[in-house]
């Protein structure tokens, strides 16, 4: 069964891990020109670049460094290297190549080690993409959100140990479904721990069909676009990745996956945590589909899980992703104002550093919830004057009162993407102008554009031009109608890339800047097929619904293949695991759950623990039916035949080229 892709780029979070960044085309980067310098620079003159208390803040409470020590996974293949971005120094000026405000967040983000962040309660920085939380309780600790990865949160909990004292772990909670927040559980804890009731794990409702499924359906182009947004393709470097405005990068170890064994479900429910009195809220639908913050009592604590941190976050992802509603988002931290506003004394999120004081956890509150109303409210004002997406995204003015907060900068998400993707949430991709409508595909259209305009050469002498002047993001949407007539045209490849270079440099948003020097990348060198990035882990398949499983396969019936194939075939996964008809026809695959057909083609018969196995390619369909692990009755080479109508999707697929 030819499933060797199935989740095989599948993320919770979008994430690609273990990639090898190269340096290889080092030689061809250039220089940040004159018009990338002074646009740099005008930054230094409108930002309050003399306000350090961030700084203050991301240092309080420091005991002790992260190991510098590489970690490493058996095979000898880097997972962690706490030394990649030794050259973000904190007294460094911005170089030429990174615009000053990206700078400065990187030099937060680049603060690490264990922080006391108030009695009792302690955080890892910068081992991971995210924070891991550690709070002590009356007979041991309860872990926040471990990390992506089981080795980093277990080098992240022997840190804590090392300074604090061994205690043993209670409880573990996953803030929200994004696997950057519970992938690396079982280096805190295990599973034989959490079944005898020693540990309990504490998620929100939903999390763990959120936490499987996101991705799942358009995995593949996901886990490749990706790639360009964190910079896995990048060298760490000046002229390369800097990071990820949330957190520097992601690590590439062993993602796993305990489930939950206690739900919170609603706003208001309070539980006590080895003797602490936790108080929850929960925000579906903010930054996550299934996310809850919570306010810890004898703490004065707010967690804030990733709803308000000190970056504008993503209303809509540029890896691909449903967008998140900026409104409901806003009516959240309102709430937590509400809740907990007046008693609280310290804030602190699984990304970047706490706030201190109620004055300035009441005012980012206020800022962050104002930020997220002021772009929901004003999209929708200049929709309603009939402005389009685009048109609304390039004059979006926020007012200086949050433009000028170090929180609300776009250092993850931006504006201008938030506030297109606010306008998509409510009317769509169609601007009411027909011409629009149904528009040609890109290289047909590109073709046309490029011979109106006189050829290529005469486009690209006009776009030299352009590029000398500074207009770098005019010479990108040009140069890119002659790529897609002609991608072998080296010489708009060059210029493209040139062009896209100075956006990167110019970009405050980290995975901005990362989309457009990974694009410049590709130009230069194409596409390097690298190893293919894996986050299935056993836990993750084990954690897959039926439902998931076949609706994924549905998704990859080849429409041409099937043609007018038309075949049932009765699933019995024995016992609690059930039984399933799936129906192919019309090239779509349906399945209905508790159902059999009396005139199958064919009954499959296997447990869902080979089912797993098939999923992470430990066996192969013919050989588990040859060992009678899969049992098939009636006409197996219907089973064979559906199998054939599977696609496999290519991860590398061009970006930047037709």
């Amino acid at each position: 069964m030819k499933l060797s892709r199935f989740l095989s780029v599948v993320s919770v979070l979008g994430l690609v891990t273990g990639m090898s960044a190269s340096a290889s085309a080092q030689d061809q980067r250039k220089d940040a020109t004159a018009a990338t310098k002074a646009a740099n620079q005008r930054l230094l003159t409108e930002l309050p670049f003399s306000d350090k208390s961030d700084f203050d803040n991301a240092q309080r409470g420091f005991i002790a460094p992260l190991p510098t020590d590489v970690i490493k996974g058996q095979a000898g293949n880097t997972i962690w290297n706490p030394q990649q971005y030794g050259f973000i120094r904190p007294d460094a000026a911005a170089p030429d190549t990174v615009n000053p405000s990206l700078w400065r967040q990187a030099q937060l983000i680049n603060l690490s080690g264990l922080f006391k962040v108030a009695d009792g309660l302690y955080q890892i920085r910068n081992l991971d993409l995210s924070n891991m939380t550690i709070i002590e309780g009356r007979e041991g600790i309860t872990i926040v959100d471990p990390l992506v990865s089981a080795e980093t949160a277990k080098v992240g909990l022997d840190l804590y140990y090392a300074n604090r004292g061994q205690k043993p772990v209670k409880a573990v909670i996953y803030t929200h479904s994004h696997v950057d927040h519970y992938g690396g559980v079982k280096g805190v804890t295990n599973e034989a721990d959490v079944a005898s009731g020693k540990v309990k794990i504490y998620a929100p409702e939903g999390f763990l069909e959120a936490a499987v499924a996101e991705n799942v359906m358009a995995g593949n182009a996901m886990s490749r676009r990706a790639s360009y947004m964190y910079g896995n393709l990048l060298p760490p470097d000046p002229k390369g990745q800097v990071g990820a405005g949330l957190g520097t990068t992601t690590s590439a170890g062993t993602v796993t996956l305990i489930p939950p064994t206690d739900t919170i479900t609603k706003t208001g429910e309070k539980h006590t945590i080895d003797g602490l009195t936790y108080e929850f809220l929960m925000a579906p639908g903010s930054e996550a589909p299934s996310e809850m913050l919570w306010y810890i009592e004898e703490m004065k604590a707010i967690s804030a899980a990733e709803d308000a941190t000190h970056t504008l976050h993503n209303t809509y992802s540029l890896r691909g992703a449903k967008i998140r509603e900026p409104l409901p988002w806003s009516k959240y931290l309102n709430e937590v104002l509400t809740m907990w506003g007046d008693k609280a004394e310290v804030m602190f999120a699984q990304h970047h550093w706490p706030t201190f004081g109620n004055a300035e956890v009441t005012k980012l509150l206020r800022s962050q919830r104002d930020l997220y109303r002021f772009i929901n409210d004003e999209t929708l004002r200049m929709a309603n004057q009939g402005m389009t997406m685009r048109e609304i995204a390039d004059s979006f003015k926020m007012p200086a009162s949050l433009a000028n907060v170090w929180a609300n900068r776009g250092y993850y998400g931006s504006v201008y993407h938030d506030v297109a993707a606010t306008y998509v949430l409510y009317l769509g991709w169609f601007t009411g102008n027909p011409a629009t409508l149904h528009e040609l595909p890109p290289v047909e259209a590109s073709k046309a554009y490029v011979e109106f305009m006189g050829g290529a050469d005469a486009v690209l002498q006009k776009a030299k031009q352009s590029f000398d002047k500074g207009d770098y993001r005019w010479v990108a949407q040009v140069v890119d109608h002659v790529i897609f007539a002609d991608p072998n045209n080296k010489q708009a490849r060059d210029l493209q890339a040139d062009a896209l270079e100075q956006l990167g440099y110019q970009a405050e948003s980290g995975p901005w800047r990362n989309f457009y020097l990974t694009g410049a990348k590709e130009l230069r060198e194409g596409v390097k097929k690298l190893p293919t990035p894996n986050t299935a882990s056993p836990d993750t398949v084990r954690a897959m619904t039926p439902e998931m499983f076949f609706d994924y396969l549905s998704v990859r019936v080849d429409r041409a293949k099937a043609g007018e194939a038309k075949m049932a075939l009765n699933f019995d996964f024995g016992g609690s695991d059930g039984k399933y008809l799936i129906e192919l026809e019309n090239g779509v695959l349906n399945h209905t759950e508790g159902r059999q057909a009396n005139n199958a083609d064919a009954t499959v018969t296997l447990s869902r623990d080979t089912l797993n196995k098939i999923i992470l390619q430990e066996t192969k369909l013919p050989d588990a039916i040859s060992a009678g692990d899969v049992k098939v009755s009636g006409n197996q080479a219907k089973l064979t035949e559906m199998v054939s109508y599977l696609d496999n999707f290519e991860f590398w697929f061009p970006i930047v080229t037709p």
